[in-house]
């Protein structure tokens, strides 16, 4: 447990425990269940118990893939599309009304770049927010700490290493902002 905290709260930790091992594992059997299960209703009960919070209306196309799943929060009517990616070592949030597109992958983990301290497996973590009414096109990148404002549609492939302040067209890589989108 001393692991899960330092990990959701951005300092170094080691994912090697027991107990994180054992949460992995749990949820990558509710994916496995979650990407299996062939009723939408009873998918949608394995995603609520997958998840960390999840608003009403959500809908999420298998397969998917989480880390963890318990620090994912989704608002209202968020949709993700087929092969998304969602390593949630630090809390991930995404926004009310919000389009995930394919294969888009979140990554919140942050490996050392020294390889005898990365070879020791302690690792730490940055959350990643997506605001509300945001369109993420296919095969999106966002990287740790990345904070995407409301409103904001990033174009398909971009990898998104900074924060996009709300209302733009962010495309690229690294993803920049072309256009304030006017609402």
């Amino acid at each position: 447990m001393e692991e899960f905290n330092k990990m959701i709260s951005g300092a170094n930790y080691f994912p090697m425990t027991e107990y994180l091992i054992g949460l992995r594992d749990r949820t990558r059997a509710l994916v496995s269940d979650f990407n299996l299960e062939k009723d939408e209703k009873k998918r949608e009960e394995i995603l609520k118990s997958l998840v960390g919070k999840m608003g009403r209306g959500c809908y999420i196309t298998p397969n998917i893939f989480f880390d963890y799943g318990c620090n994912t929060e989704l608002g209202d009517n968020v949709y993700f599309n087929a092969n998304c990616v969602v390593l949630d070592c630090a809390k991930v949030t995404v926004g009310s009304n919000t389009f995930v597109g394919p294969n888009v992958q979140f990554y919140t983990p942050i490996h050392p770049l020294d390889y005898k301290t990365r070879n020791t497996f302690v690792e730490s973590a940055k959350p990643i927010t997506v605001g509300k009414n945001c369109w993420l096109g296919g095969s999106v990148i966002i990287l740790p700490g990345v904070t995407i404002g409301d409103g904001c549609v990033i174009g398909a492939g971009a990898v998104v290493t900074k924060d996009i302040p709300a209302n733009s067209l962010a495309v690229g890589n690294p993803a920049k902002v072309i256009k304030t989108i006017e609402q």
